[in-house]
């Protein structure tokens, strides 16, 4: 009885010093800065702090990326489609990182395949392209299918709607930083979900998206959100960027 008195004691003042030792809850919380108030969307609705790029009812925020001249492209019953032949479009606006949405459609076109099948894609900053494509039963090469970050990274699954069944990409980007002579501090990445799930997790971008060749990194700034024109007459709506 006395030695179990006597481990007790010792327990007992060893809990004491280590309670001394021990950081209080209250040491470790961190009050600011407390993190602004927004509105969280509803079912396709944007957050109050986003730019809406496309509401479905104009082309206010676009411009044509070949001469900055009015974007040709059709908006019709609050859906904004690619008129094949007019060439890319792009938002007057420039980016650095952000958190932007975007849905939309392939048409029905059975006679093709492959890459000729609802292809266009989103360009972050011009230059890096997320594919868009209609890759439902469409068997393309794997780093140029939908959701793909075009020849660089095979999306993780296949989520691709079907033809006229909208998809949506949520895409979290953090642009490249270069250092004052030009060369890459650290590139870009970024993180794609494709109707919901997660298909490009944090990867790293390599360059600019190249059809033939490497990819490469040139010193920019912001730079614009690119729509593409790929011949093909794929819609989009539902536009939205925060940046962050």
């Amino acid at each position: 009885m006395k030695k179990l008195t006597l481990i007790s004691l010792a327990v007992l003042f060893s809990a004491t010093v280590n309670a001394q030792d021990t950081p209080k809850p209250e040491e470790t919380e961190v009050w600011e800065p407390e993190p602004k108030v927004i509105t969280a969307p509803g079912m396709g609705k944007a957050p109050s702090d986003a730019i809406l790029l496309f509401d479905g009812s104009n082309l206010n925020e676009w411009i044509s990326a070949k001469d900055g001249s009015a974007a040709k492209w059709e908006v019709k019953d609050g859906i904004l489609t690619v008129v094949p032949g007019t060439g890319d479009i792009q938002t007057k606006r420039t980016f650095g990182d952000f958190q932007l949405h975007i849905e939309w459609r392939s048409p029905d076109e059975p006679n093709r395949k492959g890459q000729d099948k609802g292809n266009s894609g989103i360009f972050m900053q011009g230059r890096y392209e997320v594919q868009v494509l209609n890759s439902y039963e469409n068997r393309t090469y794997s780093n140029g299918q939908a959701a793909s970050i075009y020849k660089q990274h095979i999306p993780l699954v296949n989520a691709t709607s079907k033809p006229g069944d909208w998809n949506t990409y949520d895409i979290i980007y953090t642009a490249p930083r270069f250092r004052k002579n030009g060369s890459l501090e650290r590139p870009a990445y970024i993180t794609v979900l494709h109707n919901g799930v997660v298909v490009q997790n944090h990867v790293e971008i390599h360059g600019t998206t190249e059809y033939i060749g490497a990819p490469k990194y040139i010193a920019h700034g912001k730079g614009p959100i690119v729509l593409q024109d790929h011949s093909n007459p794929v819609s989009y709506r539902n536009i939205w960027i925060r940046e962050m």
